[in-house]
């Protein structure tokens, strides 16, 4: 098995993560990703922001997956952030090898480091194989999410 890195994502790793993203929008028009001029300008936003850890795993100094993690401000529990997980992807050539637990693990250690009373992230009801690799990570189904679109 080759090695997975995990870093924080650089401006250089623009077009793995536009690549990565096209697979995650797959058929959905709506969850595409902006195109390369405006992207540019968005992950500079991204990479700008102190609560955000917009991550890659990289093989072989190849792009092959990504998570993005929000850490948030809260009065609740003492204070304490929590943190929401967004925008997992793996490539489909290396699924199954060890990519996703690493971008997790990273991921929820920065959760840990930053204080985080708990950290969250929403799975589509149809993606059976992604809870069971949640759960596996010691994340628990514990709620019902809704989501409103502002888009079509």
């Amino acid at each position: 098995m080759a090695t997975v890195l995990v870093r924080s994502a650089l401006p250089a790793d623009l077009d793995g993560l536009l690549a990565l993203f096209r697979e995650l929008a797959g058929d959905r028009g709506a969850a595409s990703p902006a195109d390369r001029h405006d992207a540019q300008a968005v992950l500079d936003e991204i990479l700008a922001d102190a609560a955000r850890h917009l991550v890659v795993a990289t093989i072989d100094g190849g792009v092959v997956g990504s998570a993005d993690l929000l850490l948030v401000p809260n009065l609740t529990h003492h204070g304490k952030p929590w943190a929401i997980v967004e925008n997992v992807i793996v490539a489909v050539a290396t699924r199954r090898s060890g990519v996703g637990r690493e971008l997790m693990a990273h991921l929820i250690g920065l959760a840990r480091a930053a204080g985080c009373y708990k950290l969250q992230l929403h799975s589509g009801k149809q993606r059976t194989d992604a809870h069971r690799f949640y759960e596996s990570l010691g994340l628990e189904p514990v709620a019902e999410g809704f989501k409103i679109y502002f888009e079509s």
